[in-house]
């Protein structure tokens, strides 16, 4: 790492070296010269002039590109894409009159940006079904676990800790189905010439139409794709960027909201996220525990759902068949939204597969709420031994705001079943009122819920990508 110039903490910190490879000068370069070869295959499969010794000629040099003459000669013309012909053409001198041909810049560069986009989707695909399978683990594990449930952070009905990690999961299956819809829909641009005319063709193929229909089909199996999109400007539409960003950041909204949760339940000393025995928490409490990586998942989710916006206004922002305002902004906007959701999901796989749950502290907590919860039962018991639903709902509307009172002004523990216990009018003893004090009669269908749905929803798809489980990442800091 050079010390000496801005590093991108993207790249240095957060990002994994794969994505950081799909986004490298040697994969998008390679991938030009890939589509060069592949336009000069179709070219001369339909007939033109172009030898088996040119095509050769640039296979042999596909992959060590000479990255010197390319730089050199874009000083000169001021033309990445030509530069990079210039180049390839130095080192395959027999086959330089047919690279591009027809072609315009485009075809190499939103050609390729389709390609990694769709590897890179598959990379988010695979570590997003690899955090469901971890938290479907969890969720299986602590089904039966009450817990204290919060709606507007206030105490609520219990549910289990399971449960509540099926809601989680629930927000990933959505960003999935997103994902898949929208990488299986992703077609190259293939070779439509300066408007998107393929005029250039014309004249190649002396006005064959049949003979220009087959280009596209062509280039796009030998890229490993089944079609183009069959119009276009010089450039595919960036709505589809946009629709591309929208999945990842979908995606950093359910992180987001799921590191919140843990924030949340490590402050309640309830649930927290790894915490290893070497790490400070406080520069200058010693003693702190912060959730750390949930706070940067939060960060970097941050970060991915304002970048849409980048994606939103390029598209918008198009005029008739293309402008340049776009080319600065992608390169920037799409690789770093793909790096920023990469270290978002390595540390939402890192902190669920990790979480340290104290299950005492819950039962505390949960405890000291349940009398409050338990009555509309205890009500309803006393409604059935005859008593007056109207006057027993206001008497125990009045010792709810006595017990809640020596709570929070007195600091007292909640005796609201004492108070009960001596009101004459619900006929119930101390010890009676007890044994209504399981939590387990409270959370409702928590625990078939949650069996159903990871029955249901969960378990087909960790079946249809079980090829991708069992991953490992790695946190740098």
């Amino acid at each position: 790492m050079s010390t000496d110039i801005y590093n991108s903490p993207l790249s240095e910190r957060y990002a994994s070296k794969e994505m950081q490879h799909i986004f490298s000068p040697d994969k998008k370069f390679r991938t030009w010269r890939r589509l060069w070869i592949a336009l000069a295959e179709t070219e001369k499969e339909l007939g033109l002039d172009i030898t088996d010794e040119q095509i050769e000629e640039l296979k042999a040099h596909k992959d060590d590109i000479n990255y010197d003459v390319a730089k050199e000669r874009e000083k000169i013309v001021r033309h990445d894409v030509m530069s990079h012909v210039y180049a390839y053409g130095v080192q395959a001198p027999k086959a330089k009159g047919i690279i591009h041909l027809g072609a315009t810049s485009c075809y190499v560069g939103d050609n390729t940006d389709i390609i990694l986009m769709k590897e890179a989707l598959e990379l988010v695909r695979s570590k997003v079904v690899n955090v469901i399978a971890s938290l479907s683990k969890f969720a299986n594990e602590y089904k039966e676990l009450p817990i204290l449930a919060f709606t507007h952070f206030q105490p609520a009905q219990p549910t289990t800790v399971g449960k509540r990690a099926t809601l989680w999961i629930q927000d990933l299956l959505m960003d999935l189905e997103d994902l898949d819809y929208v990488s299986n829909s992703l077609k190259l641009l293939g070779s439509k010439g300066t408007t998107g005319t393929q005029a250039s063709f014309l004249e190649l193929f002396n006005g064959d139409n049949d003979t220009i229909d087959k280009i596209d089909p062509m280039i796009a199996n030998k890229m490993g794709f089944d079609s183009c999109y069959t119009v276009s400007g010089q450039t595919y539409s960036r709505k589809v960027d946009n629709r591309v960003i929208n999945i990842l950041a979908g995606i950093a909204t359910s992180a987001h909201k799921f590191s919140n949760d843990i924030r949340l339940l490590q402050h309640l000393k309830e649930v927290e996220e790894p915490f290893e025995k070497t790490q400070i928490g406080s520069s200058a409490m010693a003693y702190k525990r912060n959730p750390m990586r949930s706070e940067r998942i939060a960060s970097l989710s941050r970060y991915v759902m304002v970048d849409v916006l980048n994606t939103s206004i390029t598209a918008a922002n198009q005029w008739f068949e293309r402008t340049l305002d776009d080319s600065a902004n992608k390169r920037l906007s799409i690789p770093e939204a793909f790096l920023a959701i990469d270290g978002i999901l390595d540390l939402y796989l890192n902190v669920s597969d990790g979480l340290v749950v104290y299950d005492k502290v819950i039962t505390k907590h949960l405890m000291a709420e349940l009398p409050f919860m338990a009555t509309e039962n205890i009500m309803m018991d006393a409604v059935k031994a005859g008593g007056d639903r109207q006057e027993l709902h206001e008497r125990i509307r009045e010792l709810s705001m006595e017990a809640g009172k020596n709570v929070k002004e007195l600091g007292l523990d909640n005796n609201l079943l004492d108070l009960i216990a001596n009101e004459k009018m619900f006929g119930v003893s101390k010890e009676d009122l007890d044994k209504t004090m399981d939590p387990k009669k409270y959370v409702g269908r928590s625990v078939r819920q949650v069996e159903k749905f990871i029955e249901d929803d969960v378990t087909p798809v960790l079946n249809k990508y079980k090829d991708l489980l069992g991953i490992n990442v790695e946190i740098n800091v």
